[in-house]
C-alpha cells in the first residue's frame, strides 16, 4: 500500500473519530439535578451574605468545581415566568432587596406552578453567578434547579 492511500486512511478515519465525539457532544444531555446530592445546603441570606462580604472569596469556594450543586432554603420573594413561558423562582429575605434567583431546569417546570410567594422551599441547582447591585439588591444565580422540598401552607 502507498504512503498516499495509507494517510488518506489515517485522515478518513481521524475525521470519523472527530465527527463521531461531536455527534455526541452536541447531542449530550445534562445530569438531573434532581437525582444529585447537594454539594452544600444554606439558608438564602447566608449564601447572600457570603457572596456580598468578599465576591472572590464566594466565587473561589461555590464555582471551583466545573458544577457546584447548591440547596438553598428560604422564603419564596416571587415566581417569574418569561416570555417562553420559563420559570424563575426568587428566593430570600423580603426585607431586603438581594435575593437568589433560580432558573427553573426546563424538565422540572411544572414543580414551580405549585409556588407560591410567602412558602418556604429548599431549591437545589447549579450556582452560576453573582451580579452584586448595591442600589437595586444584589442576586445570586442558580441554573438547571429543582425544588426538593417545600413547606406548605407557611406564608
Amino acid at each position: 500500500m502507498s504512503k498516499a492511500k495509507k494517510t488518506t486512511i489515517v485522515i478518513i478515519l481521524f475525521m470519523l473519530g472527530a465527527g463521531l465525539y461531536g455527534y455526541k457532544e452536541y447531542n449530550r444531555k445534562n445530569k438531573d439535578l434532581g437525582n444529585v446530592a447537594a454539594d452544600l445546603n444554606i439558608q438564602a441570606t447566608d449564601l447572600i451574605k457570603k457572596f456580598e462580604k468578599d465576591e472572590g472569596e464566594a466565587n473561589k469556594t461555590f464555582m471551583s468545581k466545573k458544577v457546584f450543586v447548591i440547596g438553598v432554603t428560604g422564603p419564596v420573594k416571587e415566581v417569574v415566568k418569561d416570555e417562553k413561558g420559563y420559570y424563575t423562582i426568587v428566593v430570600g429575605d423580603t426585607t431586603t432587596m438581594s435575593s437568589v434567583r433560580c432558573a427553573m431546569d426546563s424538565v422540572h417546570q411544572e414543580g414551580a406552578l405549585l409556588v407560591r410567594t410567602g412558602d418556604k422551599l429548599t431549591i437545589q441547582g447549579a450556582i452560576t453567578g453573582f451580579n452584586k447591585d448595591e442600589l437595586l439588591g444584589s442576586d445570586v444565580i442558580l441554573n438547571r434547579c429543582v425544588i426538593v422540598n417545600k413547606t406548605i401552607g407557611v406564608r
